[in-house]
């Protein structure tokens, strides 16, 4: 079966539903704002010139998983809560890649119209960056504490705060509360969202206070990591792609990116990013970001792909990196009934583990219950309230579709099936 690669959009307006084909391929009404001329094939945009916005620092070297030492302790009292000054959220095209399930596979392409994005603005917007430093714990209890998951946050810190606080992970003045707890992020912190940058302050922060309390706090590289770090080194800069010439600044933009996240994207964010890894194994969870079995191209185990991606990244090259981003990408290879769970046991049977955790694709799109052709909406994202369970019982999807009024899901696991 060939993979589907679907990215989400991005935008802000009143709650809405947008009515798509079975497939989820929606035509374009329009054609899309960054596509200048014909593709090499006579089909496919190919993008135009872009300016180069932003430039890439010579960044530090902090820690691997931790942010720097601050150069003075804050002062006393709580740390500031990003999120209180209104920022207007930009609104990206609507138009991204998205094959239908009978085409041939040609890597991302964004020429079709994105999946909508169908939430109402929020309140508050990107605030200073969050001061890192350790908050003084109790003794760890001994041996590891209770295992938890997030799903994808695209920037939505409220309520990823509201859903921390109410699993009892962090206090009312959001710092680290739960001991020797462990706590895995799966990716896409950024883009779609008001805030992106305060969630990668408030992840890395609690990293540090983690720590200290004998727990941790760690994060898996999303595809929209890799697509915030293409942004930020590449630019306008042209690369081939299956369906001509594209640029990562274009595809940021119209696959949800916020200018005020470029603004406030740091050195030490870029870094941060780029050293997370792309799977892990935790308690017999297999934890991906992506529901592909495009991990298999990087390794037969779950250092060679970590190591992998690491060293294909620090090759700083704008061809490598759009390959990465355009394979993770890909979506939807466990939910056929028929050769999904081949698809997860596969990846089971390399890289350990008894049940595939995932995030990128939003449980209402795995369920069809989204944009069907008659227009029902009696089942749309709202009615989402824990992860999907599916691929006969061997995969679990982690993201409830806080973008389109879901819910930003934090799991402990195992889940009580």
């Amino acid at each position: 079966m060939v993979e589907g690669s679907m990215t989400q959009g991005a935008g802000q307006g009143p709650a809405m539903r947008t009515d798509t084909l079975r497939d989820f391929r929606v035509p374009v009404s329009e054609p899309a704002p960054y596509a200048v001329s014909a593709g090499l094939s006579g089909e496919s945009p190919v993008y135009g010139e872009y300016p180069a916005y932003y430039a890439e620092g010579a960044p530090a070297d902090p820690r691997p998983g931790y942010p720097p030492e601050p150069v003075a302790p804050p002062a006393p009292g709580p740390v500031a809560y990003p999120g209180t000054t209104t920022v207007p959220h930009q609104r990206p095209s609507a138009h991204a890649e998205f094959p239908a399930a009978d085409e041939p596979d040609d890597g991302y392409t964004p020429t079709q119209r994105d999946l909508p994005v169908i939430r109402a603005a929020v309140s508050g917007g990107p605030g200073d960056t969050v001061q890192v430093h350790y908050v003084p714990q109790e003794a760890p209890a001994a041996g590891p504490g209770p295992l938890y998951v997030v799903g994808d946050v695209h920037g939505y810190l409220d309520e990823l705060v509201r859903e921390l606080q109410a699993q009892d992970l962090i206090d009312a003045d959001h710092h680290w509360s739960a001991g020797n707890a462990r706590l895995w992020f799966l990716g896409d912190f950024t883009d779609r969202g008001p805030d992106g940058i305060g969630v990668i302050d408030l992840v890395m922060r609690l990293s540090a206070e983690a720590a200290a309390a004998g727990g941790y706090c760690k994060a898996l590289m999303g595809n929209h990591e890799l697509l915030l770090i293409g942004a930020k080194r590449f630019g306008d800069t042209p690369i081939q792609s299956g369906a001509g010439t594209a640029t990562f600044q274009a595809a940021w933009l119209l696959n949800g990116g916020q200018r005020t996240d470029m603004d406030r994207l740091e050195d030490v964010h870029l870094q941060w990013m780029s050293r997370l890894d792309a799977a892990t194994l935790a308690d017999g969870h297999l934890l991906l970001h992506s529901d592909t079995t495009a991990y298999l191209d990087y390794g037969d185990s779950i250092e060679d792909v970590n190591d992998t991606i690491h060293e294909l990244l620090n090759r700083h090259d704008a061809d490598i990196t759009w390959d990465l981003f355009r394979k993770f990408t890909k979506r939807f290879a466990f939910r056929d009934e028929e050769t999904g769970p081949g698809a997860v046991r596969e990846l089971l049977g390399t890289y350990g583990g008894g049940r595939v955790v995932h995030g990128h694709s939003p449980i209402p799109y795995l369920l069809g219950e989204v944009g069907t052709e008659d227009g029902d909406e009696s089942h749309g994202p709202e009615a989402v309230d824990g992860p999907h369970v599916y691929a006969d019982g061997l995969a679990i999807a982690m993201d409830g579709g806080v973008t389109m009024e879901g819910k930003l899901l934090v799991v402990q696991l195992p889940l009580s099936d």
